[in-house]
């Protein structure tokens, strides 16, 4: 069981909020999460990169000059690697970069990434309940209230994103927006500070539990 402070819009401490996710083991926590990244990363390749081999670069039919008596070297073909316009050899060609990962595994590693960054962890009650309006600039005082720097890479995780919360935030060049079901290993590490809304911290620990 873990226990975090929630903070109000105005910064002040408005309770405590507590929830218990089944982790890794610390021998293993590094290697699963290691493991969950790198398949994100390369399910996210394209794998589309593609170079032309002497057989499918036009031309290079014809033999450019004669075997013998020239004094230059031997060519049979001017699309060979070795000519400027050639082909190129061991080159990229379309290929799928994805891995497999267990789903037990998977989601074991997004619990053990998630209850890593408890320290860089704000939890929120009643996110953008204030905004009457969309305003980017309330957003911004919000956060430095909660002692976040403008420097610092944000991950907003919100169980419900509303229009007004979600025009106030998309301008914020270092702030990205989340809901709790769609939480992932790569946006949880790569933030600075995870700014949680209390439901969807409830929400995680309902959806992630098993």
């Amino acid at each position: 069981m873990v226990n975090c402070v929630v903070k109000n819009w105005q910064g002040e401490d408005a309770g405590e909020a507590s929830f218990e996710l089944k982790v890794a083991k610390p021998e293993n926590a590094e290697h699963i999460v290691h493991r969950a990244a790198v398949r994100q990363l390369n399910n996210a390749r394209q794998g589309t990169a593609s170079s032309k081999t002497r057989a499918e670069v036009r031309g290079g039919g014809r033999k450019p000059w004669r075997q013998k008596g020239t004094g230059r070297a031997r060519a049979g073909s001017i699309r060979s690697p070795l000519w400027r316009g050639g082909g190129v050899t061991f080159g990229p060609k379309p290929r799928d970069y994805s891995t497999k990962m267990n789903r037990k595994e998977r989601r074991l590693a997004l619990r053990t990434a998630f209850s890593s960054r408890l320290e860089d962890m704000i939890v929120v009650e009643n996110f953008g309940a204030e905004l009457e309006r969309p305003k980017t600039k309330e957003v911004l005082a919000a956060l430095e209230r909660w002692g976040i720097g403008s420097d610092e890479k944000v991950l907003l995780i919100l169980k419900e994103v509303s229009d007004n919360v979600n025009l106030s935030t998309r301008n914020i060049a270092k702030v990205k927006m989340i809901k709790a079901t769609n939480l992932n290993v790569i946006d949880v590490l790569h933030a600075n500070k995870l700014v949680v809304a209390k439901d969807a911290l409830e929400q995680i620990q309902e959806v992630y539990s098993d």
